[in-house]
């Protein structure tokens, strides 16, 4: 088929550039003369010689030639176009290809007048005639005439100027004068011709029988030989009778219209024929197709079913929504006879367009849940659209580049011409959203906009795709809890949700910092969150009392990071030794915490009191209270046995105008009657002690930790540690064995090598007899070391900052 096409329409020929070649590039479009020159188009330059440039079915470009255009060669009954047209991927039409098109066609012979109706000029040509003379036009010189039309080859016959009639005067305009004013002007030995844009300034509206009309009425002079002759030149086209109704396109074109038969007093219809993209269709044609023509008196009328065969949906777009209009390019020919003219030929060409309609576009969900793949389907488009960018989380990447956030796309032609685009997006892509649903279910949400292009007005529209996906694969995190004595741990096993899951203990959010300020500790690997919470701290819950222990419990919920939902509850109770809330001191004093039961939510600890009403407690918190006393004060009660004497009390809490107790706490100190203990007395004087050296088995370990807290060391699979020079390093040695709190560890020489062996060369001394290198330019720093839940010895463990450096030599780079 190649690039273009061509076909002989009647006095018309039409030359189709295949958009499978022509697509996404940019044209240009030139005329040929006989001489060779090529004669670049624009808009008005093609309705001033009779050309016409329009796009059909989608993305096919029309290009149209009159017979009578400004640079047909006309020959016997054959006339001849040439075109060149220009085709580059880029605007300025660099590296353009160049394509000729060269194609003749014959014309039938030619009715004393003919009008055409084109889409973008209309036309008179009419036939010679000699009248008289018109005398005030023979004043003139013959060169004065001749001038007046350079643009014409020199020959006998020429037209002169124009004289519009227009309703307050007439106006002359020579040839030359009409050519700039974008009006086209030929002449033949039998015919005159006047092309006249619609945008011209002499057009006239005049309404037919309720119909537009654009007209002018003018008059054309010629010199033919001696003579200066005049003929008629007025024409007139439909510029609106189109209505719609029950999905129907009518079409209604008066007949007999009087600018065009001023006159004449007798009419006689001779041929009226109508058809679709200037091919004429039969009366059996018409039928199969459910077309109407109707032709009465005074109208001729087309009816056209929305959608039928002949015409071709396109898109469009209103308000931002997607949509389609109905396209069908009608002709229309009308011949008649009157007593002025004889025979008319009247050709109108109408390409009538539907008002725009929306259309819902179908978003289809084909994710495949086995294979982790969104799949979804959008459209269908009419061939006119394409996708060019889409968008997600406020991120806007042209098709090509979408594979880097994870989305392939791709198009779907189908027999029909339309096309659907195909979106593919794994689940764990970026731009898929995952939300946990609750049980063991996640979904996974496609956001994304679609932008798409409508060729060839460029104008565009945007298609949201949101998709959701439920897939049953959520790993909840789980737990184990457990008690040493003296705290309560939690463990949790991180799932495949809770990435983002905040820790709260009794509704407080549990930070690094909170936790740090409570003397909690809190430690997260990803894969494992730990939490230790003493046994008497204010986000412990402590649920009863008994001989045999206090139950106390601590309580943990995860929660969502961005709504603070719930999400998974734990909890860990165990019962620790009574002994924890007292103290018998050797002296009679006595130290009691008294803690707040979860049962009495109403209870406050600054107002429990002993026996004796006047004692009330020395320190106070939300959930305790401590009492420090002697054991002959508060109404401490004393008995005795055998071998041991006893003090006891309570602690109370009294509901204001209650004298019964709502909480009772019975403690009680027990001290041995008799007890013999023997003391080594001397005299003399005992030297002072010294140290003396020996040898053992001693168990020491370094570690190296990330915060100057010591709280999160290096694991194993963390090393090598990288850091930058000048970085801290925090370093801790521990004696692991003997466990005697008579020893102590002391640091006396630590130096630093270029490799694993402590005794290569070369060597840094970071601590000298105890002390901090006095040569280094960043001293080492010696840190305390308390006592806390990890280290229940601190005289068994130094603890030192080290700045990072290199070893070189000169300016060189020591490396192992």
């Amino acid at each position: 088929t190649g690039p273009m096409g061509s076909e002989c329409l009647g006095n018309f020929l039409r030359i189709t550039l295949s958009a499978k070649y022509f697509e996404d590039k940019y044209l240009s479009f030139s005329v040929v003369d006989q001489s060779g020159v090529a004669w670049e188009l624009d808009e008005a330059m093609a309705s001033q010689c009779g050309y016409t440039v329009t796009y059909s079915n989608w993305s096919n470009i029309e290009f149209r030639a009159w017979a009578l255009s400004c640079h047909s060669h006309l020959e016997r009954d054959v006339f001849t176009v040439t075109i060149q047209i220009k085709a580059s991927r880029t605007p300025d039409m660099k590296n353009a290809a160049t394509h000729l098109k060269n194609a003749s066609c014959h014309y039938g012979p030619w009715s004393p007048r003919e009008l055409v109706c084109e889409s973008n000029y209309m036309e008179v040509s009419v036939r010679k005639e000699v009248p008289q003379t018109v005398k005030e036009f023979i004043q003139d010189e013959p060169e004065d005439r001749t001038l007046a039309f350079p643009e014409a080859k020199a020959g006998e016959a020429s037209v002169w100027q124009i004289v519009f009639h227009q309703p307050e005067e007439k106006k002359a305009l020579l040839v030359s004068d009409a050519w700039s004013a974008g009006y086209g002007l030929n002449t033949t030995d039998t015919r005159v011709l006047l092309r006249i844009p619609y945008t011209a300034e002499q057009i006239q509206l005049v309404e037919e029988r309720g119909i537009t009309f654009s007209a002018v009425r003018s008059s054309t002079y010629y010199k033919q030989r001696w003579m200066i002759l005049m003929v008629d030149t007025a024409v007139a086209c439909p510029i609106d009778g189109v209505d719609y109704a029950n999905k129907t396109i009518i079409w209604t074109v008066p007949k007999y219209i009087q600018l065009l038969s001023a006159g004449a007093t007798s009419f006689k219809d001779v041929l009226v024929e109508a058809g679709v993209d200037l091919h004429k269709l039969s009366a059996k044609e018409m039928a199969s197709r459910k077309y109407v023509l109707l032709n009465d008196l005074n109208a001729i009328t087309m009816k056209i079913p929305i959608g039928a065969e002949g015409g071709y949906y396109k898109t469009s777009v209103s308000s931002g929504q997607h949509g389609a209009k109905y396209t069908i390019n009608l002709f229309l020919e009308h011949q008649w006879e009157d007593n002025k003219w004889g025979l008319t030929k009247y050709t109108i060409i109408k390409e009538i367009e539907t008002p725009f309609e929306q259309v819902k576009l179908a978003v289809t969900n084909n994710s495949n849940l086995s294979a982790r793949l969104m799949n979804v389907t959008v459209g269908t488009f009419l061939p006119d659209v394409e996708l060019v960018n889409l968008t997600t989380e406020g991120v806007t990447v042209a098709v090509p580049e979408a594979v880097q956030y994870g989305c392939l796309i791709h198009g779907i032609r189908y027999a029909n011409g339309s096309k659907a685009y195909v979106i593919q997006v794994p689940f764990d892509a970026p731009s898929i959203k995952e939300e946990y649903m609750g049980a063991d279910m996640r979904t996974y949400t496609l956001n994304v906009t679609l932008t798409f292009i409508i060729h060839p007005t460029s104008e565009t529209f945007v298609v949201p795709v949101i998709t959701v996906s439920t897939v049953k694969d959520a790993v909840l995190p789980s737990a184990r809890g457990f008690c040493d004595g003296r705290n309560l741990h939690v463990i949790i096993t991180r799932g495949n949700v809770d990435q983002n899951w905040l820790p709260f203990i009794s509704g407080w959010h549990l930070t690094p910092e909170a936790a740090q300020k409570y003397h909690y500790s809190l430690r997260d690997n990803g894969s494992h969150l730990a939490i230790s919470v003493p046994f008497l701290s204010p986000h412990v819950n402590y649920e009863d009392f008994h001989t045999s222990g206090i139950k106390a419990s601590l309580h943990l919920t995860l929660k969502d990071g961005i709504t603070l939902a719930n999400r998974k509850d734990f909890s860990v109770s165990c019962r620790f030794s009574p002994s924890q809330l007292i103290q018998c001191l050797s002296n009679g004093t006595v130290v009691i915490t008294a803690v707040k039961l979860v049962g009495i939510a109403d209870l406050d600890t600054g107002l429990l009191v002993l026996r004796d009403r006047e004692c009330r407690p020395s320190l106070v918190t939300e959930k305790t209270a401590v009492f420090k006393f002697n054991v002959n004060t508060c109404g401490t009660n004393r008995k005795f046995n055998s071998t041991t004497m006893t003090y006891e009390n309570e602690v109370l809490y009294f509901r204001p105008g209650n004298d019964t107790p709502v909480y009772q706490l019975k403690f009680a100190c027990s001290y041995a009657i008799k007890q013999t203990v023997g003391v080594r007395y001397e005299l003399k004087k005992n030297p002072p002690p010294s140290i003396k050296p020996g040898f053992g088995s001693l168990a020491l370990s370094m570690k190296l930790f990330k915060e100057k807290s010591y709280s999160d060391p290096y694991q194993k699979l963390e090393y090598p540690v990288v850091k930058y020079l000048r970085e801290a390093l925090y370093f801790e040695v521990e004696l692991l064995q003997p466990e005697d709190a008579r020893l102590e560890l002391n640091l006396n020489d630590c130096w630093a090598t270029n490799s694993q062996s402590q005794d290569s060369l070369p060597q840094w001394p970071l601590l000298i007899n105890g002390c901090a290198n006095s040569e280094d330019s960043y001293r080492t720093v010696l840190h305390e070391v308390n006592y806390s839940s990890r280290v229940k010895f601190p005289q068994h463990v130094k603890r030192f900052e080290v700045r990072m450096f290199t070893f070189v030599q000169g300016t060189t780079l020591l490396q192992e």
